[in-house]
C-alpha cells in the first residue's frame, strides 16, 4: 500500500475527528432514542478514529491531530438541526471512507467498506431516507482508479 492509500487514510482520520466533535455539539441537543443514538455513533466514531491512527502508523505516517474546535457548517440549537447535522457529518464520513475502499487493498479495503457502510446506515437514520451510492453522492463524474496490489 502505497501513498494514496496513506492519504486517504489521512483523510478518513481527519473526518472521524470532526465526527467525534460535531457529535460532541450535537448530542446535548437530543433527548430520549434520539440522545443514546448519538452517544452509539459517537462510541463507534471514537472506535473507528482510534483504529485509524493506528492504521496510519501501519502505513508509515503519523497520524493526523484533532483540532482543538471545528466550524460547524450551520448553527444547532435545536433537535431538528443537530439530526441535519448528523447526517451531514455521516454523509462526509461516507465520502472519505469511499475514497479510502478506492485506495486501498486488502483488509483495509474491507475494513473502509465497512466504515462506509455504517455512515450510510446512520445517514439515513438521521435523515429518514437515503441517496444512490452513498459516499459518491456529490461527485458524479469522479474518475475510479483500480487500486494497486
Amino acid at each position: 500500500m502505497g501513498a494514496p492509500s496513506l492519504d486517504a487514510a489521512q483523510a478518513s482520520l481527519a473526518a472521524e475527528h470532526a465526527a467525534v466533535y460535531g457529535y460532541g455539539v450535537l448530542g446535548g441537543r437530543l433527548s430520549g432514542a434520539r440522545a443514546t443514538e448519538a452517544r452509539d455513533a459517537l462510541t463507534a466514531h471514537r472506535a473507528r478514529r482510534d483504529a485509524l491512527a493506528r492504521t496510519v502508523r501501519d502505513l508509515g505516517g503519523s497520524p493526523v491531530a484533532s483540532a482543538a474546535a471545528y466550524a460547524l457548517p450551520y448553527a444547532v440549537p435545536d433537535a431538528a438541526s443537530a439530526l441535519r447535522l448528523a447526517a451531514d457529518l455521516e454523509d462526509r464520513v461516507a465520502d472519505v471512507y469511499s475514497d479510502l475502499v478506492r485506495a486501498a487493498a486488502g483488509p483495509l479495503r474491507q475494513e473502509a467498506a465497512a466504515a462506509l457502510r455504517e455512515a450510510a446506515v446512520r445517514a439515513v437514520r438521521w435523515r429518514g431516507g437515503s441517496v444512490a451510492f452513498p459516499g459518491l453522492a456529490e461527485r458524479p463524474g469522479a474518475p475510479v482508479a483500480p487500486p494497486s496490489t
